[in-house]
């Protein structure tokens, strides 16, 4: 009798256990979801702090821009959302794109000099955890990391520490670091969400590394009218499918679950050119003609 009645209560823990992993599990789904629309953005960066006294600071950087989020892919354990940037109310650039995956076991870790080691995690390490992978414009690696979103005291964030390679507003104007250790928090709130960052810019060699200096970032996401970011809107109609087909030819290659080194420059090209000067019509034989030559041998 005792036996029963306590299979009885192991159960009825099992499913109110389970019950509400499902409810966490949707509030997580509504916060990465509340992170799409139209955004007016704000960027701030600065450094904050070096070991070294004699260190000096770079001037702070600040940029704004009008931004669509829009979702394009979702299934019970995805969600990948894809940033355009409106430049002049017409011109659109396609930025950068977070895909969100639910109990993700595949992780590829920035090491540097664009260089990623493959990682397999622990299933019972990720239980509950969402893994936000972050992509560059041409849809290659960026930086990935895996954390709970956490709801409490009516706050939503997600908050990681990985290591990232260096943003482009610095690798195009400075070589005295080559890893960024990304403190990430996304945090959705009253006026849209926060893209808070805590980065360390590393110096990564074979003996170690070395903090050259830490920085401070406040990314501002404020929602306006989506009627403001029509012009992405039809963008993405005309080009979602050729950005499905680069997606598809990239994902075929991290499946293979191996260490990927990736080119700079190919035939003095970077693979953003030349995935941007492929036709709409491009098919997926042309897409891979194009990236694997930017595969370095391993």
């Amino acid at each position: 009798m005792k036996n029963s009645v306590l299979f009885k209560a192991l159960l009825a823990l099992g499913i109110t256990t389970a019950g509400y992993a499902q409810a966490d599990k949707e509030k997580d789904i509504e916060a990465i979801k509340d992170m799409c629309g139209c955004y007016e953005v704000t960027f701030n960066f600065a450094e904050t702090f070096a070991p070294d006294k004699d260190y000096e600071f770079h001037d702070r950087y600040t940029a704004s821009a009008l931004e669509w989020v829009a979702p394009v892919e979702e299934t019970d354990n995805k969600i990948a959302l894809q940033h355009l940037l409106i430049v002049r109310d017409t011109m659109i650039i396609k930025h950068w794109r977070q895909d969100w995956l639910y109990e993700n076991t595949d992780l590829y870790t920035f090491y540097k000099d664009n260089e990623w080691h493959y990682n397999k995690l622990n299933p019972e390490d990720v239980k509950g955890q969402w893994t936000q992978k972050v992509y560059q414009v041409d849809d290659s690696p960026r930086y990935e990391g895996s954390a709970t979103w956490v709801h409490v005291d009516g706050k939503h964030y997600w908050e990681n520490t990985t290591d990232a390679p260096l943003p482009r507003r610095e690798y195009t104007k400075r070589n005295d670091y080559n890893v960024t250790r990304r403190t990430n928090r996304h945090e959705i709130t009253d006026y849209g969400w926060l893209h808070e960052q805590d980065n360390d810019k590393v110096i990564r060699n074979d003996e170690g590394d070395t903090v050259l200096a830490r920085e401070k970032g406040l990314n501002y996401y404020r929602k306006v009218e989506d009627s403001k970011c029509d012009v992405a809107k039809e963008w993405w109609k005309e080009n979602q499918d050729y950005w499905a087909r680069v997606r598809d030819e990239w994902d075929g290659i991290f499946r293979k679950h191996t260490d990927l080194r990736l080119q700079s420059k190919v035939n003095d090209k970077r693979l953003y050119e030349v995935l941007f000067n492929l036709d709409n019509n491009a098919s997926a034989s042309d897409i891979k003609d194009a990236i694997v030559p930017f595969i370095a041998p391993r």
